[in-house]
């Protein structure tokens, strides 16, 4: 697909979202070392962020040291995973796509953690590689009115990729409908708006093995409570699978493998400042608990909070989402004891490459994943690295006591 067949390629990442949706670290600095509220406003305010390309053009793929396993997850129409692992950028290929001197601009549900953030990095750094200038980058602070306002500002840009995660997948979906109508090319993350299909309104769908984390979050809370106990859960109270396979696989893995852990309460949550709230509300109806799920770390950190203030130090918690403050917490054994971690690098570097596809006029998946990783005390290190191509911040290394 040359330029003038095509007036963008538009790349949208639907989080828990939310990783609200699927979100890391609500007030944490960007982990490639920026505040991304600052980035996002600076780029979208009409300062390009183009780096030249590469001299020689190399291969891209998503980091294939990245666990070997199956993936669980399915996508938001039952579809079966394509590892991204599989995904690929010849040398030719991004030799091809160089000289089409592309713009990109980034759409995001929020940019304000360090799962945002990665996201963003991820992109920019396959985009640099593939010669694509970003244009625009910005926030919509979970506002799905304000998305359908950041649309249309990063479309008078005229770019040829947009990259967006949807706040709201059918107060949105009009707008992507649109774009797509116009004769974009859509790649959503995460979820795909209400109505919009495959093949005639997107490109495809790149995740997190969402399932297969929620997994890890039961194995580690069933660890660290010797197999028995009364739980909560804390769950994502929207309409958006990836939140909702998360919370249906933790439940599931407690019932059918650890029949003496009963869950005696659950409880939802809009967003991700209400986890200290509903915790609170939770510990105070049930205040035998031995530990409680929350589906993303954002609101975990509330009910983090919660646990404290109510100086039940001795529960565990369990959540989605490597961030910066759950890191530290899970380095020094505190209340949140392990997570299921997303990676959201990778997961840009695979959104980078499906953009590239498609400005190539390559066939694409359906729905695309990266696996799920168990995080423990004994390995966060290690899965920072992973998640975030970087070593950790000072702070978890220093909780870990390196």
């Amino acid at each position: 697909m040359n330029k003038k067949r095509s007036r963008s390629v538009f790349l949208v990442s639907a989080a828990l979202a939310v990783a609200l949706m699927s979100a890391c670290g609500a007030n944490n600095n960007a982990a490639g070392g920026s505040e991304p509220n600052n980035a996002a406003g600076n780029t979208a305010n009409g300062e390009s962020n183009v780096a030249a390309p590469p001299a020689v053009a190399e291969p891209i793929m998503v980091n294939q040291a990245l666990p070997q396993q199956e993936i669980l997850s399915t996508g938001p129409h039952g579809e079966a995973a394509v590892s991204a692992k599989s995904l690929q950028l010849t040398a030719d290929e991004v030799k091809q796509i160089q000289g089409m001197k592309l713009k990109a601009a980034i759409a995001m549900h929020y940019a304000g953690n360090d799962w945002s953030t990665a996201q963003i990095a991820g992109l920019k750094d396959t985009f640099a590689k593939m010669g694509v200038e970003v244009v625009a980058v910005t926030d919509a602070q979970f506002k799905s009115e304000k998305q359908v306002s950041d649309l249309e500002t990063v479309m008078a840009k005229n770019p040829d990729i947009v990259v967006s995660i949807p706040v709201d997948p059918v107060s949105t979906a009009a707008a992507y409908k649109q774009a797509a109508q116009a004769g974009a090319k859509v790649v959503f993350m995460d979820n795909a708006p209400e109505g919009l299909q495959h093949g005639t309104d997107y490109v495809s769908v790149v995740s997190a093995d969402n399932y297969g984390n929620g997994i890890e979050a039961a194995h580690v809370m069933a660890e660290a409570l010797g197999g028995k106990g009364k739980i909560g859960v804390i769950y994502h109270d929207a309409d958006y699978f990836v939140t909702r396979q998360r919370t249906e696989a933790f439940e599931k893995t407690i019932k059918e493998q650890y029949p003496d852990i009963e869950i005696v309460d659950r409880s939802g949550i809009a967003g991700p400042n209400d986890g200290e709230k509903v915790a609170s509300a939770m510990l105070t109806k049930n205040p035998d608990l031995d530990g409680l799920f929350v589906v993303w770390d954002v609101p975990a950190e509330g009910a983090l909070a919660a646990v404290r203030a109510a100086g039940r130090d001795d529960l565990v918690i369990t959540t989605i989402d490597l961030g910066t403050n759950v890191a530290i917490e899970i380095a020094k054994n505190g209340v949140i004891k392990g997570l299921g971690a997303q990676l959201p690098y990778e997961q840009g570097v695979a959104e980078a490459i499906l953009a590239g596809y498609a400005a190539l006029g390559k066939e694409t998946p359906p729905y695309v994943a990266v696996p799920a990783v168990k995080v423990t005390k004994d390995n966060v290190l290690d899965a920072w690295q992973l998640v975030y191509r970087q070593e950790a911040p000072n702070a978890v290394k220093d909780a870990a006591g390196q």
